[in-house]
């Protein structure tokens, strides 16, 4: 691939595309609710979010999640008489949470164990939180294998952890300081590193503080991160704004060696121009707190939440963008399909859909994007006090828990820009 102005040529095989089809895909989400019901052990995964995942060498996937529920779950009918399995909350131990895990697949598809920091005893996250006052902890987002070095032959998962800190409203859910990568050996998967590759403790306007790591993608010896700010955080209505990362292979825990777009060539500090980032305009045009990207064959492909929608479709509509590069431009956002939400006493509109995640190694013709492409999305409670949410995933665990659908993508078949 060809270099102009540190701005990728597009390939010739580039063409816009869209969702075709899309079907819940029943299998993957049964055996998160298989996994997170079993009461036979106090240190296993039963809720979380973030919902990102790598495929190991061995066959293995390991799957990440951020401010996950350990514990016990109990069937129903729970104590509130509602038909849903629940989480028993009234006795020591009798569930836990701690702000990050992961989840191993074998190479079958069966989820098998629970890896986090601690004790049996004394649980805690599998990456230790930065500081516990004030409260200051890290969830992890992307992964991706390659080698310690660029070099060598030895393998090794590198996993972006997003820093964040208790905040005032609206950033109940913390404020973002800072990336970091770290490194975990294989094939025992034990936490060797943390190193810090960006700090945004200096930036002072907290909506334009940026993270990256809500996607990664390989391509001819790069590993490109996307990543973005929180103005969908600070102003309800508003979606945030992409940015652009990349990393020789080899190299993702080495800070020196990101280099970053800052809308005309890569440059080897994070950019704050107003022209760095690569999607986004504050309104319609942009991106939810996370999304993912994909690459089918010379198509660069974007799925978000409908960040930005004056219709509420921000938290039940899965939108696409498309591109022929990873720094754009990117055509969209495209009508995708309203994912379907869990089974609740309560109205719908109190639960919310967030985060769409791809997972192209678990596609139904092994791995290849001409295939089905499985994508995950994380629900919730929605509500402004985290002590309510709190109190109705445990009344119901399926509403923390990553729902999936198994998708085609197909030529656009309407103008850039048009739903």
């Amino acid at each position: 691939m060809g270099l102009l102005l540190g701005r990728l040529e597009p390939r010739s095989g580039c063409r816009g595309l869209r969702v075709e089809s899309w079907a819940a895909d029943t299998r993957t989400t049964t055996e998160f609710a298989r996994y997170g019901d079993n009461g036979g052990r106090m240190d296993d995964w039963t809720g979380g979010d973030g919902t990102h995942s790598v495929q190991l060498p061995d066959g293995r996937t390991l799957w990440l999640f951020s401010d996950p529920f350990l514990g016990l779950v109990k069937s129903p009918p729970n104590p509130a008489g509602q038909p849903h399995s629940w989480r028993d909350t009234s006795v020591l131990g009798g569930a836990a949470w701690v702000r990050n895990a992961a989840v191993v697949m074998s190479s079958s598809g069966r989820l098998e164990r629970t890896l986090t920091g601690g004790t049996a005893a004394a649980l805690a996250p599998l990456f230790p939180d930065l500081s516990a006052h004030p409260k200051h902890w890290r969830w992890p987002v992307e992964a991706v294998v390659e080698g310690r070095t660029p070099s060598a032959s030895e393998k090794v998962v590198r996993i972006l952890l997003w820093n964040r800190m208790e905040g005032p409203d609206p950033f109940i859910y913390g404020v973002p300081t800072g990336t970091e990568v770290a490194t975990l050996s294989l094939p025992d998967l034990r936490l060797e590193s943390i190193d810090r590759i960006s700090d945004q403790g200096g930036v002072d306007d907290l909506s334009r503080r940026i993270l990256y790591g809500t996607s990664a993608v390989r391509e001819d010896g790069w590993t490109y991160v996307f990543g973005g700010d929180d103005r969908s955080t600070a102003t309800p209505g508003r979606s945030s704004r992409a940015y652009l990362a990349r990393v020789p292979e080899g190299r993702l825990d080495d800070a020196s060696a990101w280099r970053y777009w800052n809308g005309t060539r890569w440059q080897p500090k994070q950019p704050t121009g107003p022209n760095a980032h690569v999607l986004g305009n504050g309104g319609r045009r942009g991106v939810g707190s996370a999304f993912t990207v994909v690459r089918q064959d010379e198509t660069w492909v974007l799925f978000t939440m409908d960040a930005g929608s004056a219709y509420g479709s921000s938290l039940s509509t899965v939108t696409t963008y498309w591109a022929c590069s990873p720094q754009g431009p990117w055509h969209g956002p495209h009508r995708g399909f309203n994912v379907p939400l869990p089974a609740d006493s309560a109205p719908h509109r109190d639960i919310a859909a967030y985060n769409p995640q791809a997972h192209p190694e678990l596609t139904a013709d092994g791995g290849r994007l001409d295939g089905q492409l499985l994508l995950s999305y994380d629900v919730n409670w929605l509500s402004a006090e985290p002590s309510t949410a709190e109190a109705n995933v445990n009344r119901n665990v399926a509403l923390y828990r990553p729902r999936f659908v198994r998708l085609s993508l197909g030529p656009r078949s309407s103008p850039p820009g048009e739903l």
